[in-house]
């Protein structure tokens, strides 16, 4: 809807510049040094959590029936676990980073000390004209390995760059915006569904809305391992919801074009009585929606849950193909994203 234009822009362009921040799970100062500024541009009241997440109030009436709206800024990505004799580096995942998406992918090393070095994350032994096995090889962490674009040829030499174990590897999200509106990257999961919430708060400033119940958002930092949503509740929250990626594949009806509501992953079913209202809300806006069922999920609210909190909870998020891979979603998902949460708490 042509109304939503203005806000739907904003969230794209807080997407890109979410995306072009490095933030794999538990680095991210930076990306939550920009959420806290841009927040206080907005004119919103925020804060830095003690795990290093960002929660956000955006004002409201009942603060003994508030909403709090989770969107996770942390990605996928590696951690350095071993220099290789010939200088090359061997990694261990962060999260759901797949091997295989991993290959031929330029990267960032994130050192203590030294500053940041570049590099690519390839198959050990990648030339094919060498390499007799190269198809053959399964893509695993074992298999891969970081060369550094410096001229280091020895352990001894990566080390005296300041490369050590437990340094971050940060992989390059490759984002590109369509002219016909498709946005295409790496960690789509969660920046775009954190641009969204982005796009809300700029909505609820804008427009003077003074929400019937009190509106919190929280952005977490440790979500692709498990525990992102696990603190920071605030007090007299009911009800909260992950914004996070709605599924795109076989079996599923969401597109990248519409929100997707989820009715269980594989935490289980998630609150009878709030997807049934998110549904009863789409229809009545006509917001073009999905309902699915997620065989392989979990969202930072599951870990809300099981952290003890009495609440009633939910999963919403725009359509992205390809997940924990190259990515690809559309603004149409992220206005119907929007539009679902301004109804629902309108």
């Amino acid at each position: 809807m042509e109304k939503w234009n203005v806000y739907v822009d904003y969230i794209m362009e807080q997407a890109e510049k979410l995306l072009a921040i490095d933030s794999p799970s538990g680095y991210c100062r930076e990306v939550t040094d920009y959420l806290l500024a841009e927040l206080g541009r907005l004119g919103v009241d925020a804060r830095r959590t003690g795990k290093g997440g960002v929660l956000a109030d955006l004002g409201g009436e009942d603060g003994e029936n508030a909403m709090l709206l989770e969107a996770h800024c942390d990605t996928l990505g590696a951690m350095v676990t071993q220099i290789k004799a010939d200088g090359r580096l061997k990694l261990t995942n962060i999260g759901g980073m797949q091997a295989a998406n991993a290959e031929a992918e330029n990267v960032r090393i994130i050192t203590k000390e030294n500053g940041v070095y570049e590099g690519t994350c390839q198959l050990t032994d990648a030339s094919v004209h060498v390499n007799g096995n190269y198809g053959k090889t399964e893509r695993t962490w074992d298999t891969m390995e970081v060369v550094i674009d410096e001229n280091v040829r020895s352990r001894e030499e990566t080390e005296q760059l300041g490369i050590m174990p437990g340094d971050y590897v940060c992989f390059d999200p490759r984002t590109r915006v369509t002219a016909s509106g498709y946005i295409k990257s790496r960690f789509l999961d969660d920046k775009l569904s954190a641009a969204i919430l982005l796009g809300y708060a700029r909505y609820i400033k804008e427009e003077n809305i003074s929400a019937k119940r009190r509106i919190y958002e929280h952005f977490t930092v440790y979500e692709e391992v498990g525990h992102g949503g696990a603190a920071s509740v605030p007090q007299g929250v009911t009800e909260a919801w992950s914004v996070d990626m709605g599924c795109v594949g076989e079996g599923l009806s969401c597109t990248e074009h519409q929100v997707s509501i989820c009715a269980k992953d594989s935490g289980g079913p998630y609150n009878y009585d709030v997807v049934s209202r998110m549904i009863r809300v789409a229809k009545r806006e006509k917001i073009d929606f999905a309902v699915d069922v997620y065989p392989h999920y979990g969202s930072d609210v599951e870990a809300t849950l099981r952290a003890g909190y009495d609440i009633r909870h939910g999963l919403i998020g725009p359509g992205v193909y390809a997940s924990h891979g190259y990515e690809r979603s559309h603004r149409d998902g992220a206005e119907n994203t929007l539009r679902l949460i301004q109804a629902y708490l309108k």
